[in-house]
Parts: C-alpha cells; structure tokens; sequence
C-alpha cells in the first residue's frame, strides 16, 4: 500500500518523476547510499517526530543529526521520535520507506537546511527498497515543507547552510 500512495502522489504531483526499485534493501543511510550509487550525506532521511502534541516529519540529509535543543527551540518543545508501530501508523510507510510523499495522513513537513548542500537528494519512496531523484526546492514545494535549521553536520557542527 505505502509504495502505491508514492506512486499515486508521484502521478498527480510529479508525473516525470519515476520511483526507483533496487534489489537490495535501502532500509539505512548507509544502505541506500550503497544501493543508489550516492554520498550518504545525499540521502535525504525522514524522521517522524512528536513535540508536544504536534507529530511533524523533518527531512534531512543523511549523515546530519538532530540538534536536540535547536529543535525544541525551532518547534517549541522537546522532541521524541516514535517508535516504529507508530511511524507506519501515522504516515502508511514502513521505518526504512518513510518519506513526505503519499502520506496516510497530512503531516507538517519541514525540510533542514542542511538539505541545501546538494541540488539533488534521494529520499525513500515508501517502501524498504526505493527511493527518488529529486531536486532539493522541488521536493520541499511540492509537499509544501517549511524549512527549518535543526541538525548538527556530520562532524556534530551545527549546520549553518
């Protein structure tokens, strides 16, 4: 069901963008940046995320982490990631598939600056095994993200891009 909502979304909203299947598992960072032939930064991760009341996903590049703090000052409380049960739950995609497309439900989308390093990222595409191509900006309009500045770079700076 998760990798066919893709679809659908990709059909209405993207029609010239295809969703990729590989044949191996694309569940991680470091897996997908195998799999698509990328640098781990360029995988473009999606993380489920409860502040407060509020469940939010937050886009960033692959090898960036959540600042704690910047995030509970960017959305006004301390953020919990949720447990894998409730990730599917919420979006209609499995942890390792989870992306801001075709959505079970709308969620608030926010798009880390730390995004904007690369013209092009490779977020999952509902499932364990796929993923697409897509233009930073592009990626953020069409699932009308707001951008934020909450990761720390890969060497744990915060990011300031």
């Amino acid at each position: 069901m998760s990798l066919q909502s893709v679809k659908a979304f990709f059909a209405e909203h993207a029609p010239d963008i295809e969703v990729i299947e590989t044949p191996t598992s694309s569940a991680t960072v470091t897996l997908a940046a195998e799999a698509l032939g990328v640098e781990p930064g360029q995988i473009a991760k999606t993380i489920c995320m409860r502040v407060g009341d509020r469940v939010l996903l937050v886009v960033a590049r692959g090898d960036a982490r959540i600042d704690n703090r910047k995030t509970r000052d960017a959305f006004g409380g301390k953020p919990r990631m949720l447990d894998a049960e409730q990730v599917a739950d919420i979006t209609g995609h499995p942890v390792g598939g989870v992306c801001p497309f075709g959505l079970a439900s709308p969620l608030p989308v926010y798009c880390d600056v730390s995004l904007r390093a690369f013209e092009e990222v490779v977020p999952a595409a509902g499932a364990t095994n796929t993923a697409v191509r897509i233009g930073v900006e592009r990626m953020a309009g069409l699932v009308g993200a707001e951008w934020c500045d909450i990761c720390l770079d890969a060497q744990g700076a915060v990011a300031t891009r």
